[in-house]
C-alpha cells in the first residue's frame, strides 16, 4: 500500500447541501466529465438527508432529480470504505432539516505527478486548506477598490 499512496494526488471532500431536498441535476454531468478526463477519481459518493426531527438517512443513488433524465448509476457501488457513519452525521450537523446533501471524496489526479515527486524527495504536506468564495470576492473588492482610490 505504501507504493500506492506514494504515487497518489490530494484527496479531498465535499458536502454539497441541497436546501429542501431539490436539485437539478445540472452538476452532475460535469463531475462525469472530470472523471473522464481523468482529472479526479471518486472514491466515495453518498447521499443522505436530515429529517426535520434531526436524523440522518442514506439516500439510494439514482434519480434525485425525479425527472428521469438524470442517471447516478453510473456512480452506483462507489465506495472506497473512507466515508463511515460518524461521517455521515457529521455532515448532517451541517445540514438544515428537510434537506439533503451529496458527500463526495475525491483523489486529484491531475496533481498527483506532483505530488508523487514532492514525496519521493522526503517532502510532507504539513497544511492545506481552501478559501470561501465569498472571502476571495471580498478579498478582490477590496483590492480593486483601493487601487482606484490611488489612481
Amino acid at each position: 500500500m505504501q507504493g500506492e499512496f506514494i504515487e497518489m494526488g490530494p484527496i479531498d471532500y465535499v458536502v454539497v447541501e441541497f436546501p429542501g431536498s431539490r436539485t437539478t441535476g445540472k452538476g452532475f454531468p460535469l463531475l462525469v466529465d472530470l472523471v473522464d478526463r481523468g482529472l479526479i477519481r471518486i472514491l466515495d459518493l453518498m447521499f443522505v438527508r436530515k429529517e426535520d426531527d434531526g436524523s440522518v438517512t442514506g439516500l439510494e443513488l439514482a434519480d434525485l432529480t425525479g425527472d428521469g433524465a438524470l442517471d447516478l448509476t453510473v456512480f452506483e457501488g462507489v465506495s472506497s470504505g473512507l466515508l463511515d457513519e460518524e461521517d455521515i452525521e457529521e455532515a448532517g450537523h451541517a445540514l438544515a432539516p428537510g434537506s439533503s446533501a451529496g458527500i463526495l471524496v475525491y483523489e486529484n489526479l491531475w496533481a498527483a505527478p506532483f505530488a508523487a515527486a514532492l514525496r519521493r524527495g522526503g517532502a510532507q504536506l504539513v497544511a492545506s486548506g481552501r478559501i470561501p468564495m465569498p472571502d476571495v470576492l471580498a478579498a478582490l473588492n477590496a483590492t480593486e477598490s483601493a487601487r482606484s482610490a490611488r489612481a
